[in-house]
């Protein structure tokens, strides 16, 4: 059987998935990664995701060739990554490669023989679209992103200027791991020259002063694994972590003067990361130092999904993705349908004065508020509080998603006081955490009253009238109130400082 019709594999009927679903495989100059998405949409969910560390990128400098070993190591992977995703149901696959494969001599025939193993044309990226659709990635997981993105692959640094959703200057430094392991071996000081010689050349890198600095790729993500091990951190989500450039410097410089032995106790990087994080740790570093970034902001969002971010529409690029997300969490997960909208209504009159900030993580907690209903009583709460910890939503930092899983956890009758919160919790101030509280407890009197069913939700709502709250229902007959109202609307009250509560028919 040749490597073509070992890849063809029959698809499942279109019926057989409900997401019209995308596959996209990164061929680059350290890995190849699979990643297959529910979809073409403002916020992708990860149907599937994995990698190999192949090493195309090896030796590449003096030999200008992909190395063999790496060659035969990836085209087998190739072929099955290509067959999963025919296994999958998966619409469309497109197969995309970078630098090493770009730059190489043997590029062209790597090209041919992918192509004809896996039945799908590869399409091999310039530097200056493959630092573009990394910066476009960047943009999609944080809208507001503001500062320069770096994303580092094996063999190449793409560095770009984002700012208000749009692409400013941009470059492809030849910068990556693999390239300094071959031209300066283990000699950090050759290292670090080659380094600031290349950043010297880019005159545009002082605009990085004071604003945000993107670190996107697998070296850079490791490194950020490893500060909140070391910190302790209580959420262990990498998108939206953030650290002070000068702890990132200092944190980078201790990476980077370790060996492989050094980093091989810690379990959760790979034998071939460790080769290459002493050498991105100290990219990081040099890069920090002459951008005079102030805060290093993580991201997990990169080429793959900026390439998925470029075929949308105008109108789906500027969606909102955590409420997107949020939305379709809700549709797929709540007992009938979205009621987002509808509880973010109902709980206006409690908060009357709240920023635009703050009212989109409310929003948020309306459609994320009905999600566990099958898990059981005992545990929903911390079931729930836990997902939202750790899904991967972006276009938020961990304050906003502790307040997102404290405000869920409390909603399902979770008490303050329960260690479980703790982790949630650590990072809320009293404002926030009183928020929380507020909103919470309007949620578990909207569910009372409503029974999760939107009919009977719009035709009730909360009124302000002076000290006094108000639940206001339909004088028909058609929304009873119970014990269980009234006691849920007087924790409301309570929680809220009103002096008194009461219901209007």
């Amino acid at each position: 059987m040749d490597v073509a019709s070992r890849a063809t594999v029959s698809r499942l009927p279109k019926s057989a998935t409900k997401d019209r679903r995308i596959a996209v495989i990164d061929i680059g100059s350290n890995s190849i990664r699979l990643v297959v998405f529910d979809g073409l949409k403002r916020a992708p969910a990860t149907v599937f995701n994995e990698k190999v560390l192949c090493g195309l990128g090896r030796g590449l400098q003096s030999s200008g060739q992909l190395n063999p070993e790496g060659v035969e190591l990836a085209v087998p992977n190739l072929i099955r990554f290509t067959a999963l995703t025919h296994a999958m149901g998966v619409e469309r696959v497109d197969l995309i490669a970078t630098a090493a494969v770009r730059d190489a001599q043997n590029g062209p025939d790597f090209v041919k023989t992918v192509e004809q193993a896996c039945g799908h044309p590869v399409n091999v990226l310039s530097g200056a679209e493959e630092a573009r659709l990394s910066a476009l990635g960047v943009i999609a997981g944080n809208p507001q992103a503001d500062g320069i993105m770096g994303d580092l692959g094996g063999g190449s640094l793409e560095l770009v200027d984002v700012k208000n959703g749009k692409i400013g200057a941009a470059t492809t430094l030849a910068l990556g791991p693999l390239r300094l392991m071959e031209s300066c071996g283990d000699n950090r000081q050759k290292a670090r020259a080659k380094i600031d010689d290349t950043l010297e050349a880019v005159d545009w890198l002082a605009a990085g002063e004071g604003r945000f600095f993107y670190p996107v790729g697998g070296a850079w993500r490791n490194l950020a694994r490893l500060h909140i091990e070391q910190k302790r951190h209580p959420l262990h989500s990498i998108h939206g972590h953030m650290i002070a450039s000068d702890e990132a410097i200092k944190l980078a410089r201790l990476v980077s003067r370790q060996g492989k032995s050094s980093l091989s106790g810690i379990n959760f990087i790979s034998r071939r990361r460790r080769e290459t994080l002493p050498l991105g740790s100290l990219v990081l570093g040099r890069l920090l130092r002459k951008t005079k970034s102030q805060t290093v902001s993580f991201s997990t969002f990169g080429l793959r999904e900026g390439y998925l971010f470029d075929q949308l529409s105008k109108r789906q690029q500027a969606a909102d993705p955590l409420l997107a997300a949020a939305r379709e969490f809700a549709e797929r997960e709540g007992r009938f349908g979205g009621l987002g909208d509808a509880l973010l209504h109902w709980s206006d009159p409690l908060f009357p004065e709240e920023d635009a900030e703050e009212r989109r993580l409310r929003e948020a907690v309306c459609h994320l508020s009905d999600f566990a209903w099958r898990e059981h009583p005992d545990f929903r709460a911390s079931q729930a509080m836990r997902r939202i910890l750790h899904h991967p939503l972006v276009a938020i930092d961990h304050r906003g998603r502790s307040f997102l899983a404290y405000t869920i956890f409390l909603r399902y009758g979770g008490l303050p006081t329960a260690r479980e919160s703790e982790a949630a919790v650590l990072l809320l101030s009293e404002r926030w955490k009183t928020r929380a509280s507020l909103l919470g407890s309007a949620l578990r009197l909207a569910f009372r009253v409503s029974g999760a069913t939107g009919e009977i939700l719009d035709r009730c709502r909360l009124r302000v009238d002076g000290s006094t709250l108000e639940l206001v229902l339909p004088n028909d007959g058609t929304v009873p109130d119970g014990e269980a109202v009234h006691r849920r609307l007087r924790a409301l009250a309570a929680i809220g400082g009103f002096d008194d509560c009461r219901i209007v028919v």
